[in-house]
C-alpha cells in the first residue's frame, strides 16, 4: 500500500509545506491514471495557486509530470534542441526556426500546441498544408527527426498525461495563471522529448499574455530556473509582442509569409531578427556555434541561402504534406471566398495597436477554437497589417481581410479598423529583443 495519499499531499501544500519529490510523483502518476480525482486535481491546483511551490516544489513537479509518461531519448548525430514560445500574434518563427537549426546541425523535435485564446497554434499553421498530418507515429516521427533534422508534431496521450488531465481542469477553477503551474505544464511536455538544450520565447506587449515585462520576466527566470535543475541546459529570451511578428495573421496566410522568408530572399524583417536570436543562443549553448552571435550569423545564413527551406520541404514531404510544396507553396495553400481591403479614413501616423484585438478578430472570422470541437477555416485571417509607427494618408491600406462570407468580412473589418489607432504622432516602438536571461 502507498505511503501517499491525495488528502495528505493536499493538506501540505494547504499549510504551506512542499511535498517531497516522491509524493509529486505520486500524485503526478495519480493525474495521470485516474487514481486522483477531479476533486482533489482542483484542490491541488488550488492550494498551489494560493500558496505557491517554491523553487525546489516547481522542479519536483515538473519531472513528476515528465515522467507520469513517455520520456523519449535519441541517438543522434547532433544535438537534440529545441525552443517554446509564450504565445504571441503573427508569431510563426517555429516554421522558420526548426528547419534552420537542422541546416545548422541541430536536430528538432518539436512537439507543439494548437491556437490558445487570441494566439495562433503553430500545428493549425502547419494543418494548412495540404496533406500534412501533425499526427505522427513514434516511428514515424522519429525517421522525420533523424532525416529532415526537425519535426513539428503534436504530443500523443502517453506525453506527459498528467498535465493534460491538470490543465483541464486549471482551466474551469480559475487556476490558469498561477505560475508554478504555467512553468510546469510548459516544461514536463518539453523535457518529455529528450533535449539537450532548450531556449524560450517570452513575450511581452499587446499580442502576449504576459503584458507587462515584470510578469514576462518572472515567467522567464521561474522556467530557465526548472528546466535547467532538471537537468536541460535552458536560456530566455524576452521578446516584444506590441504587434504581429509578421504582417499576416490566420493559419495559411502565416504559412505564406514564412515561404516567403524561406524562398523568395527576404531573409530580413522581425521574424528573422527573432529567430536569429533564439537560434543563436541554442547554437552556442549546443557548441555548434563559439558563440551567441556567430550562431545568430548562422542561422541567418542558413535562411538565406535556402538550406533551411531545404529542409522545410524535406519535414513536409515526411509527414504527407505535397513532395513539391517548397517549389510551388502558393499554388497549394488555400485562398478565402471574400479578400477585402481595408483604407485609412484619415492621415496620420500609426500611433498603437491591439495585437489582441487582431487575433480575436481571427478566431471569430474561423481561423482558430473557441472550443476545442471547432472545425478551423485555414484561409481566413488578415494579410498586409501596416506595422507600428508608419505614416498613413486616407485612402492607404490598412490590411487586407480575408473571410468566409461578407458578414465575416464586415465584421474583421470593423475590428481590424479598431485594432489599429491613428494619431497626430507616431507610436514609440519597443526594442524587439528585450533581455536574455539564463
Amino acid at each position: 500500500m502507498s505511503d501517499f495519499s491525495a488528502q495528505s499531499v493536499i493538506a501540505k501544500l494547504r499549510q504551506r509545506q512542499t511535498p517531497n519529490r516522491d509524493a509529486m510523483a505520486w500524485f503526478a502518476q495519480g493525474l495521470a491514471d485516474g487514481t486522483v480525482s477531479d476533486a482533489q486535481a482542483g484542490a491541488f491546483a488550488m492550494a498551489v495557486c494560493l500558496n505557491g511551490l517554491g523553487d525546489v516544489g516547481r522542479v519536483a513537479l515538473t519531472m513528476a509530470m515528465r515522467d507520469s509518461g513517455d520520456v523519449l531519448s535519441w541517438d543522434l548525430n547532433g544535438p537534440v534542441l529545441d525552443k517554446h514560445s509564450t504565445g504571441g500574434v503573427g508569431d510563426c518563427v517555429s516554421l522558420v526556426l526548426a528547419p534552420a537549426l537542422a541546416a545548422c546541425g541541430a536536430f528538432v523535435p518539436m512537439i507543439s500546441g494548437r491556437g490558445l485564446g487570441h494566439t495562433g497554434g503553430t500545428l493549425d499553421k502547419l494543418e494548412a498544408i495540404p496533406g500534412l498530418s501533425t499526427q505522427l507515429s513514434e516511428r514515424r516521427f522519429r525517421d522525420t527527426v533523424t532525416k529532415a533534422g526537425c519535426a513539428i508534431v503534436g504530443a500523443t496521450a502517453d506525453i506527459a498525461p498528467a498535465d493534460k488531465r491538470l490543465y483541464a481542469v486549471r482551466d474551469v477553477t480559475a487556476t490558469v495563471e498561477s505560475m508554478d503551474l504555467i512553468t510546469a505544464s510548459i516544461l514536463s511536455k518539453k523535457l518529455a522529448a529528450g533535449l539537450d538544450g532548450l531556449v524560450l520565447d517570452v513575450k511581452t506587449g499587446s499580442g502576449a499574455f504576459m503584458k507587462d515585462i515584470g510578469q514576462a520576466r518572472e515567467l522567464a527566470e521561474a522556467l530557465t530556473k526548472t528546466a535547467n535543475a532538471a537537468g536541460c541546459r535552458t536560456t530566455a529570451i524576452i521578446s516584444d509582442m506590441s504587434q504581429p511578428l509578421v504582417p499576416s495573421l490566420g493559419n495559411a496566410l502565416e504559412v505564406a509569409e514564412i515561404m516567403r522568408v524561406l524562398t523568395c530572399g527576404k531573409g530580413q524583417g522581425p521574424i528573422v531578427d527573432v529567430c536569429a536570436a533564439l537560434g543563436g543562443v541554442l547554437l552556442a549553448n549546443a557548441k555548434l556555434a563559439s558563440d551567441v552571435q556567430s550562431g545568430a550569423e548562422a542561422i541567418v545564413a542558413a535562411i538565406r541561402d535556402g538550406r533551411a527551406a531545404e529542409r522545410f520541404g524535406q519535414m513536409v514531404a515526411s509527414m504527407g504534406g505535397p513532395v513539391q510544396f517548397t517549389e510551388n507553396w502558393a499554388r497549394f495553400l488555400p485562398e478565402a471566398t471574400v479578400i477585402r481591403e481595408v483604407t485609412a479614413k484619415q492621415n496620420g501616423y500609426v500611433s498603437g495597436m491591439d495585437a489582441e484585438g487582431l487575433g480575436h478578430a481571427v478566431v471569430a472570422l474561423g481561423g482558430g477554437r473557441r472550443v476545442e470541437t471547432d472545425k478551423v477555416n485555414w484561409a481566413v485571417g488578415f494579410s498586409d497589417v501596416i506595422r507600428l509607427g508608419a505614416k498613413v494618408t486616407r485612402g492607404q491600406p490598412l490590411g487586407v481581410v480575408h473571410a468566409g462570407r461578407s458578414d465575416q468580412a464586415d465584421a474583421a473589418e470593423h475590428a481590424l479598423r479598431k485594432a489599429i489607432e491613428i494619431g497626430p504622432k507616431p507610436a514609440v516602438i519597443p526594442e524587439l529583443i528585450q533581455e536574455r536571461i539564463g
